[in-house]
């Protein structure tokens, strides 16, 4: 199975915090969806495969990200949707997420969507509280935050919510009122991410010019065992590190990126994945539109080489419930990399931060926020 990611470089206001590819300006609107159309449709023998494997190009996963997709009409969205049907082998139940903005789904408009093809929303709420979204210059503020909510769980049943912990100033008790809060809607699956200075944000300079302190590693660290204990006692499984789902309401789009199955990013800075080879589009409209316009695919290729391949998994592996298995490193890397896993994870067996069960190497409760720096140390960085 693969999937399609249609990235909506558009934004009504730009988050402190983020460093994704978006324009404020909506001047080129109806350009770009014209153009993602067109791209959609230029690739779409990029998933051929022999008739032993014609499983494989069928598409499982629609997904609309972004900037913020909820910016687009519903017939824009619906036509979309149309044309990747129109080029592709679609299952008949997929799963077709959009990201929203709160400030988006007014009640008519939530039970707009719930008579299009879209089954599954991603809402931004990211807090329930008016100072964390005004630092963070989000476009909703916090009642309608919980008015989405409360409309978009009467129509649908699939619902994803993201929160940001490790906020300067945000205590254990006000963290743990957003976790219950975000509980009470009865939502089946929450992503939750550690705050992030990143270069040239506006965060990065409020920080710089002492407007906002810089978030405190330790506070994250609690604030994410909080979350854990939190959502696992209520019934989440804590499948991947910054995501939480009820049983059957795990993302299968972000399931397939770290299960290593192969997808489509179609739209300006959107990446893609072929089991060999990654692709990525140019971060700029205007490029970007001339490029299609010209019929030419505006992306750069890189051929992973083994290492590399084997770096991902590990990088993957670790994030998620499913592990790295050491099987599967020896088949398919070579016993040279099994090797030299089991070196490298040494020191981390013998500090509890990992351990193995059934041949797969997991982080253990006590290493799971340390996930990313664990797999550095387990890369493998010479060159093929």
């Amino acid at each position: 199975m693969s999937g399609i990611y249609i990235h909506i470089p558009f934004c009504k206001q730009a988050c402190n915090y983020c460093d994704f590819h978006f324009s404020t300006s909506m001047k080129k609107k109806e350009d770009m969806v014209l153009a993602i159309a067109k791209e959609i449709a230029m690739r779409k023998n990029e998933l051929e495969f022999p008739d032993s494997a014609r499983n494989e190009n069928q598409i499982e996963t629609i997904y609309f990200g972004g900037g913020t997709p909820s910016v687009l009409t519903n017939d824009e969205i619906n036509f979309l949707i149309s044309e990747v049907y129109k080029n592709y082998n679609v299952v008949e139940n997929p799963e077709i997420t959009l990201e929203a903005n709160p400030d988006d789904l007014s009640a008519e408009r939530i039970f707009e969507l719930s008579k299009s093809p879209i089954n599954r929303l991603s809402i931004g709420i990211q807090s329930f509280f008016e100072d964390d979204l005004k630092m963070m210059n989000r476009a909703h503020n916090s009642v309608e935050a919980k008015k989405c909510l409360e409309e978009a769980t009467k129509y649908f049943d699939n619902i994803s919510l993201d929160l940001i912990y490790g906020v300067p100033g945000m205590s254990n008790e006000k963290w743990k009122h957003n976790i219950e809060t975000a509980l009470s809607f009865g939502i089946p699956h929450i992503s939750s991410y550690a705050l992030t200075v990143e270069p040239k944000t506006a965060l990065s300079k409020l920080i710089q010019t002492g407007k906002v302190a810089k978030p405190n590693d330790e506070v994250a660290s609690a604030h994410f065992m909080i979350l854990v204990e939190t959502l696992e006692a209520n019934g989440f499984i804590h499948y991947e590190l910054s995501n939480f789902g009820k049983e059957n309401y795990f993302s299968k789009n972000n399931s397939a990126y770290w299960l290593g199955k192969k997808y489509i990013g179609v739209g300006p800075s959107a990446h893609s994945y072929d089991g060999v080879s990654r692709s990525w589009n140019i971060s700029n409209n205007s490029l970007y539109l001339k490029s299609i316009q010209d019929n030419q695919l505006p992306n750069e290729i890189e051929v992973l080489s083994v290492s590399d391949r084997y770096n991902e998994y590990i990088m993957t592996g670790l994030r998620t419930i499913w592990g790295v298995s050491l099987d599967r490193i020896e088949n398919e890397f070579g016993t040279d990399y099994l090797v030299y896993l089991k070196k490298q994870a040494e020191k981390f067996l013998s500090d509890e931060l990992v351990y193995i069960e059934n041949n797969i190497l997991r982080p253990t409760a006590k290493g799971k926020f340390l996930t990313d720096g664990i797999a550095s140390d387990l890369f493998y960085l010479n060159s093929d």
